[in-house]
Formats: C-alpha cells, structure tokens, sequence
C-alpha cells in the first residue's frame, strides 16, 4: 500500500525558534553599532571589523539554520558556539584595555544567542553545556574578573538553563495532547464503524440465525455458524481495535501529530498492538477481555505470544471439547505483558503432562513453554481436576530472546 502522510503541527517550540532568529539580527546589529560608536577605542580597529564581519556574513547566512530543530544540526551549532567564542577571546586583541574596562567583548549580547540555540534544540542539558564554555571564556578573556563579570556569565548560564528545561515539558505536553488526540480520533473511528456495522452486518447476520434455527436442517447449521460470527463481530467492534489513525511523534521539529497508511514493509518495523492479533480468536466460545489502550509489542515478539495463545485454545478445543467456554485476558503492565487463557473443561489430571512429554507429545512444552521462553519470558499452567485449566503467559516488554529481536 501506497504511503501517504499528512502533517500537522502543534510545535509551541516554532515561537521560540522565531524569537530566536529575531533575537541574533538585533544583537548583530547591536554588536556592530557598539563596535563602531567605540571604534576609537580599538589598538587594532581592523581585528575587530574583520570579526563582525564574519560575524554579520554567518548570521545573515544561517538564519535558515534557527528556522527550526530539524535544520539546526549539531554541525552548525558547534560551529555558531566556536564563533562567539573566538570573538570573546579576541576582544583584548582589538582592545587592549578591554580586560582592566569590563566593557562589553566584540560579540557582545549575540553570543548569548548561540547558547539560546543550545537551549532550544537540546533541552536544559545542552544548554548548560554550551552556556559553561562561554562562562569559562568570559573569566579567561577578563584575567581579573570583576563581580560583573561573574554576574554576567552566571546570569547567562541560569536563564539559558530555564529556557531549556521549559522547552523539555513544553515537548511532554505535545507528546500528551498528540496522544489524547489519537485516542480521540481512534474512539470516533469506532463509533463510526460500530454505528455502520450494526445497521448492516450485524442485522443481516441476526436475521440469518433466526431464519436458519427455524428453518431446520442445513439452514440451522448455518444459522449457529452466523451466531457465531455475529459474537466475533460484535466482540472486535466493542474492544476499538480499529487501525490508529494519528500518530504522536517527538519529531526534530517538536511534537507531530500525522495521519499516516503504512504499507506491510514498514509495519513490521513498527510495534505491534498485540489486541490486533489476539481478537480474531473471539467468538460465541471465547472471551477476550483486553485494556482500553494498545498493548505494544515488537512484532516477532507479539506474534509468537499470540501463537502461543492460539496453541493454548487448541489444546482447550481438543481436551476440554469443543462446548468448553474459554477466556482471554491480557494485561499490559509496564516491564511486561500478562495473557491469561481460562476455560471451564474438566481440568488435566495430575501427571498427564509429564506423561505426554515422555510419549512425545509436546504440544504445551514446545508450542507454548518453548515459545516463551525464547522471548525471555514464561509459561505457568494451573489446572484442577473438575475446575478447568488456566494459562499464565508473561513477556516482558523488551525480550531477550531470539524472537523479541528479530523485528
């Protein structure tokens, strides 16, 4: 299937990048005028016209580069912090009183917006990276600090910090509002289609078994099979398995919420909700009882826990018979996912696994221990002679296991 992506932005990240790109033009501009109002100051004018030249050229030049995270790379912000600093450092060249002044240094306020940039795209940790260097420098270049100097770098250091850590829970709140979003848009996806199917399909289906429990003969045995269906249906409507329509994603650019199709290429690289896989086996002689949210699993890891499954209601089928009630329940804690399968039959008697083992039938030891096992998880069987049969399946969210890597 095609790929097709429409993309809609809630980045409040996108003022901040403007106000950035605003902010070095006027302190550019900010820095030649102080250069050249004070340019009978300098020992050697031509050092510091030749730096705000460079600087004007790099600021006019990048301004696409602050537009936004995806274009502001590490290569340019390495490099926007490397120009500041050799401005600082060659401010006593230009001015060699610049150190016994404590006037401003060549680049002056611009520097502070390469810090600012740090802030923005990394978080408060970038931002006190980038934010210590321009502190050291400043103390090297004065020699003999002053308190204003002291003042001046640690001011920067604390508000380019707080702007980062802002930018941090700003991009949790989108990550929260683009979550709410697809859960929204997921709930009226269903009630949509439960709406369209129930005034269709699940009438049609209805009026089948009526019709065919009346009629008798082959028609009844058509009618229980469209009861049947009928369950299933009705059972996958309710539990709002229907494909996510949007996407949350913490992008270069902030918070995204996208209406996405992805073809089978790209969804086996994708996790998978593990409901998907488990629902088909609902029906007039299953329960399946699964939590409200997916329950996300790489896929190799979700498809043998959901073979797994299918292996237990097999052995449900085949030992319990086939009018045995049986239930699913899976739930999905956060270090791992339990699925419990249950059934009302006449339970095993004590020793009949071993002695199935021994006889060379290892339904339960291959198709279900064995299976999780290799995802790095376990398999308990409880059964009571008269009481039925319960399956405890448990994988853990990152499996160790063979097949919880090969996706």
């Amino acid at each position: 299937m095609a790929r097709r992506e429409r993309v809609v932005r809630m980045s409040v990240e996108q003022p901040l990048w403007r106000a950035l790109t605003g902010y070095r033009v006027l302190t550019m501009l900010y820095a030649v005028l102080l250069s050249v109002y004070g340019r009978d100051k300098y020992e050697r004018p031509w050092v510091a016209f030749a730096f705000l030249a460079v600087m004007v050229v790099w600021t006019l030049a990048t301004l696409p580069k602050v537009s936004g995270a995806a274009a502001c790379t590490k290569r340019f912000l390495g490099t926007d912090l490397a120009i500041a600093l050799t401005g600082i450092l060659l401010t006593p060249l230009a001015n060699v009183e610049a150190r016994s002044m404590d006037g401003p240094t060549l680049p002056s306020i611009w520097t502070a917006g390469s810090v600012l940039a740090f802030a923005i795209k990394g978080g408060w940790r970038w931002a006190a990276f980038a934010s210590t260097f321009v502190a050291v420098v400043n103390i090297v270049e004065r020699g003999n600090p002053s308190r204003d100097t002291f003042h001046n770098v640690l001011l920067v250091w604390v508000a380019s910090v707080a702007i980062g850590y802002v930018v941090e829970v700003a991009r949790a709140s989108e990550r929260t509002l683009a979550r709410a979003l697809e859960i929204e848009a997921a709930t009226r996806e269903r009630e949509r289609l439960a709406r369209d199917i129930h005034d269709s399909v699940l009438q049609v289906l209805a009026m089948v078994q009526r019709r065919g429990t009346a009629l008798g003969g082959e028609a009844a045995e058509l009618g229980r099979m469209a009861g049947e269906q009928e369950v299933a249906l009705r059972t996958l409507v309710s539990s709002g398995l229907v494909p996510t329509t949007r996407v949350s994603e913490d992008a270069a650019e902030g918070a995204v919420v996208r209406s996405i199709e992805v073809d089978d290429e790209s969804s086996d690289r994708a996790d998978c909700d593990l409901r998907s896989l488990l629902a088909p086996h609902a029906g007039s002689r299953v329960s399946f009882a699964e939590p409200g949210a997916p329950v996300l699993l790489a896929p190799a890891a979700a498809k043998e826990l959901a073979a797994a499954v299918g292996a237990a209601l097999d052995n449900v089928r085949v030992h319990a018979g086939e009018n045995a009630q049986a239930w699913i329940l899976v739930e999905d804690w956060p270090d791992e996912v339990i699925v419990t399968v249950r059934d009302d039959g006449p339970g095993i008697p004590e020793g009949r696994l071993a002695q199935a083992e021994g006889e060379g039938r290892m339904g339960v030891a291959l198709s279900i221990r064995g299976r999780l096992r290799d995802l790095g998880g376990t398999a308990e069987l409880i059964s009571v002679p008269g009481q039925g049969t319960e399956v405890e399946l448990k994988v853990p969210k990152v499996s160790r296991g063979k097949a919880g890597t090969a996706g």
